[in-house]
């Protein structure tokens, strides 16, 4: 495609006035300026790595990178570890313990707060995934803060909290990320929610001709209608797409987001869009809420399993705010017809005659989440 491609080179700093990057060759040691027209900033996101003391173990592990899923798997096969500790109690920390239960070792997760998944579940639903944790064998300690590690010689053999001190063959920090952003704000690019890239619509940054998408880029959330920062590699795309189709001369804008992820662990399906509690209260928005327990499939088909969805809705406006489903196989993609329903602007009427296909095989006669829609009604 003709697309000039330089590995091994780095850019070290842009200068937005003179419209040029300062790029330094790994490979041959020197440095050179380049000219941009127009400049795209794709830096994506960091772990997050407290400077604890003992973290730079060599067997404590982030997954955040390809190198860094790498060197994880790298230590799984040469050294043979029994038991892992993960720190962090969100999507990868889930995905991890699944990865290291089915990998025969013992588990123990380690959760700061008093639930897991904090960003996007609330208490009730949280606790039926913790649930699905502990039925796996993975031990579950919430309300820990993490302080530091024991090491011998550069390895990891434990992991210290506030209350005690866990033993440890492998580490795994679940910790989240942040957008790697210290290359724009070092050029004077001004930053936004959590020190993510702010830009408009059409990933344009306040910066004449340097444009910024991904996980380094701060996104416009729907329903809290303000800025935010979520990495998601949905969203990087969709940015991503946006930017080029801009950055080639035509128009587009990226709408805004939801919030929308799914995650699994095990048996246990996960899925959640728009605002939890937590984000409603820290906003100061009015809500309802609803939790219905329900099933996958009709309770007589075989492959049946449970399900449980919450909704929340304003209570004036019956404005829908989010959902969040966890459930057996075939839960967690149901959370897509609520995303479709908050960039719609669905209100709870809305939602309680929707067209939605039916067969014993694939759903019960009423959508659970319909059913929850109901019983918010209730109290609106």
């Amino acid at each position: 495609m003709d697309i000039q491609v330089h590995t091994e080179h780095e850019v070290i700093a842009i200068d937005a006035d003179s419209h040029s990057i300062l790029v330094r060759d790994l490979a041959r040691r020197k440095d050179y300026h380049h000219h941009f027209d127009h400049l795209l900033i794709a830096t994506g996101s960091k772990p997050v790595r407290p400077p604890l003391p003992g973290i730079e173990a060599s067997n404590i592990h982030h997954v955040n990178s390809l190198d860094g899923g790498i060197a994880l798997k790298r230590s799984l096969d040469q050294q043979r570890p029994q038991s892992a500790v993960i720190v962090g109690g969100g999507y990868i920390g889930l995905e991890m313990a699944e990865a290291f239960v089915l990998h025969g070792m013992k588990v123990r997760l380690i959760q700061r707060g008093e639930q897991l998944m904090s960003a996007t579940l609330d208490r009730q639903t949280a606790e039926l995934v913790a649930d699905s944790l502990r039925r796996h064998g993975v031990d579950v300690q919430l309300g820990q803060s993490v302080t530091g590690f024991d090491s011998n010689n550069g390895i990891a053999t434990g992991v210290i909290t506030d209350q005690e001190t866990f033993p440890a063959d492998i580490v795994l920090l679940g910790l989240g990320v942040e957008p790697n952003s210290d290359l724009a704000a070092a050029a004077g690019i001004p930053l936004g929610a959590n020190r993510a890239i702010a830009v408009d619509r059409r990933q344009r940054t306040r910066r004449a001709d340097i444009w910024a998408a991904g996980d380094c880029a701060e996104s416009y959330h729907l329903v809290s209608r303000r800025s935010v920062h979520a990495a998601l590699g949905t969203i990087a795309n969709k940015q991503g797409k946006i930017a080029g189709i801009n950055l080639a001369g035509k128009k587009a804008e990226f709408p805004g987001i939801v919030g929308t992820a799914v995650s699994k662990f095990m048996d246990t399906e996960i899925g959640s869009t728009g605002l939890p509690e937590r984000t409603l209260n820290e906003l100061g928005i009015q809500f309802v809420s609803a939790v219905v327990e329900a099933r996958t499939l009709p309770r007589y088909y075989p492959g049946s399993s449970p399900l449980t969805v919450k909704l929340l809705a304003e209570p004036e406006s019956k404005r829908l705010l989010g959902g969040q489903i966890v459930g057996g196989p075939g839960a967690a993609k149901r959370i897509d017809p609520l995303a479709v329903a908050l960039h719609a602007g669905f209100t709870l009427d809305d939602l309680l005659y929707l067209d939605f296909g039916y067969a014993p095989p694939f759903s019960g006669v009423w959508e659970p989440f319909v059913i929850a829609a109901r019983q918010a009604l209730k109290q609106v």
